[in-house]
């Protein structure tokens, strides 16, 4: 149950990791961000790129963490113990070896 809780949080974050990264301005005015220049009238001259970045590194370390601890709660969730085997018992053991006929 925490572990697909976890997981949801997870997606949504990768989800509005990708978002904001195709937001932002490139180096070379590619990207979404370059798009009608709506973000330089949203956020003044500077077009909001400081607030991007800023928020793209901080959901960067967040999604680090989050493997992270998805690795350790999955890895925790999923050792179950193995099922107790019966002790094998021996086959019954021949002593006398049959006679074949020989016709």
């Amino acid at each position: 149950m925490l572990y697909g809780f976890l997981l949801t949080l997870f997606i949504l974050l990768c989800l509005f990791l990708i978002v904001i990264i195709l937001v932002q301005k490139g180096k070379g005015s590619t990207g979404l961000g370059s798009l009608g220049g709506g973000t330089q009238m949203l956020f003044g001259g500077s077009g909001g790129q400081d607030l991007f970045q800023q928020i793209t590194w901080v959901l960067g370390v967040i999604f680090m963490a989050g493997s992270l601890l998805l690795v350790i709660v999955g890895s925790t969730g999923s050792r179950i113990s193995a099922p107790q085997r019966a002790p094998m018992q021996q086959a019954p053991v021949q002593t006398e070896m049959p006679v074949e006929s020989a016709e």
